[in-house]
């Protein structure tokens, strides 16, 4: 057979050009056509929209810009002060009198019935509070002595005492409360939120993690951006120093050198984000500028000299000091600055013995600075618009927990059938108490509120319906609150 020299040229010329080659090379970028369905998918995912209508709404260039909300909001910005390790809501906001009538006796076998616990019997003894309880403001609410700070704005609160969760171990139920799964891997409620809304900070991250006390169970996870684009994952930030460490230049490394480097590098990352399409490259150029401005934005937030000094005794901070009451003010002044969501962690109240001294010692170091935050934000004509949350993952037994082997005494298990949190500003209707438990503060009678209906009432103040907040993943829609949550409507102004 004779050869054709011209069309053996032509063979292997398209034998040499492979698929990769058309995306990259093709003149009418397809490249980035595809990078721009998928961002348009995403932002249509976001406001439960149809990804391939006409209609979706437009491709952000910005990860972090504002987007609107579903509807108008009653609060623009979140701080959520996470109480990790279980409160005792039964020593600071349920005070049960007969639980002090038959303190010491067993609890009658009906009330348990077949309820598993991770360390007593069921058929433990009853425990009082060793606290007294009075009524504060206009709204008569019933709080502990260990609570005299927040007594202050007990008409500006509402406490929720039927909180209850599907999980009995710390760090499951940690990662419930905050991301709506047991298990690590979904996205937070605060990546949610950015995700959804976006941020007002042009000079710092929209999510923002602080965290006082000891280590926390459920870890990174509580401020994980899950199956989320990681631009929406929660930034931590130390009370001391650097809020970040080395968010400055190293010496002899001037702005200018700093700006032209990632110049260089955020052209390379658009050169290559058009050849793949793949978001969390726009992840990485967003976040190599916003480390840019904060170089001079985070030595700001952490200067306190512009606070007065009656700011600064309100809250109880310590020069130099890192404490929970420091990082609530710091959470002030990240919301005052457009971030979206604000992650107070204190870890320290988990006290399976001498719960008395246990709580003691917590809201010390606590309750000055929660209320303080409220007042502040108040008197600052920000708490109409900021969302203040305050709770645990759980509750604890009205049982006692003693264990000799372990060195334990007068203590409290945990308890995921009724606990207590407490909201305030953002659309909520302060001076109220809702929710009822049973005498012995064993199960929820009135009112129930399970944690998926916390976490609808939040993105509902934030102006998102949970239901259409989605995002595809592994083949099927996801959201925050899984399959199930309603709004707790008694909670809204």
């Amino acid at each position: 057979m004779s050869r054709n020299p011209e069309l053996e040229r032509v063979i292997a010329w398209n034998l040499a050009r492979t698929r990769r080659h058309f995306f990259r090379d093709c003149g009418v970028g397809v490249g980035k056509i595809a990078l721009a369905s998928l961002l348009m998918e995403a932002q249509g995912r976001a406001f439960g929209s149809d990804a391939a209508s006409p209609a979706a709404a437009p491709i952000p260039t910005d990860p972090l810009a504002p987007r609107p909300p579903h509807f108008a909001p009653k609060a623009k910005r979140v701080i959520f002060l996470f109480m990790a390790g279980a409160p005792s809501q039964l020593d600071l906001f349920d005070a049960k009198p007969e639980l002090t009538r038959h303190d010491g006796q067993p609890i009658p076998p009906e009330v348990v019935k077949d309820q598993r616990y991770a360390f007593i019997r069921p058929d433990a003894s009853l425990m009082s509070s060793r606290y007294r309880f009075a009524r504060h403001g206009q709204s008569g609410a019933e709080l502990s002595e260990m609570l005299p700070n927040l007594a202050k704005v007990a008409d500006d609160i509402a406490i929720v005492k039927s909180l209850h969760t599907d999980q009995f171990n710390h760090a499951p139920a940690q990662i419930f409360l905050n991301t709506g799964s047991p298990f690590p891997g979904r996205p937070c409620i605060g990546a949610w939120s950015v995700y959804g809304l976006g941020s007002e900070s042009k000079d710092l991250p929209g999510f923002v993690v602080l965290s006082s006390g000891s280590g926390l169970s459920g870890g990174a996870a509580l401020w994980s951006s899950g199956f989320l684009p990681t631009s929406y994952q929660g930034v931590p930030f130390r009370s001391k120093g650097d809020p970040i460490l080395d968010v400055a230049s190293p010496a002899g490394v001037d702005r200018k050198f700093d700006r032209d480097s990632l110049d260089l590098i955020r052209d390379l990352n658009r050169e290559h984000l058009g050849a793949v399409g793949d978001p969390e490259i726009a992840t990485r150029i967003s976040s190599y500028e916003m480390a840019f401005r904060m170089q001079a934005s985070a030595p700001e937030l952490m200067d306190l000299s512009g606070e007065s000094a009656a700011t600064l005794d309100l809250y109880g901070v310590e020069a130099g000091k890192p404490s929970f009451a420091l990082n609530c003010l710091l959470a002030r002044r990240l919301v005052e600055r457009g971030v979206r969501f604000v992650n107070l962690f204190h870890e320290g109240w988990d006290h399976h013995s001498d719960v008395a001294g246990g709580l003691k010692a917590q809201c010390g170091q606590t309750d000055r600075g929660a209320a303080a935050l409220v007042m502040d934000l108040k008197q600052r004509g920000l708490l109409e618009d900021t969302l203040v949350v305050w709770g645990g993952e759980f509750g604890r037994t009205p049982m006692v927990e003693s264990n000799a082997a372990l060195g334990r005494s007068m203590g409290r298990d945990h308890h995921p059938q009724a606990y207590t949190m407490w909201m305030a500003g953002g659309g909520i209707k302060g001076g109220q108490t809702i929710g009822r438990t049973d005498d012995l503060g064993f199960h929820v009678v009135e009112d129930p509120v399970h944690v998926h209906d916390l976490q609808a009432t939040l993105l509902h103040l934030l102006g998102m319906d949970h239901t259409r907040l989605t995002f595809k993943s592994q083949g099927r829609p996801f959201r925050l609150t899984d399959v199930s949550g309603e709004v707790v409507t008694k909670l809204l102004a």
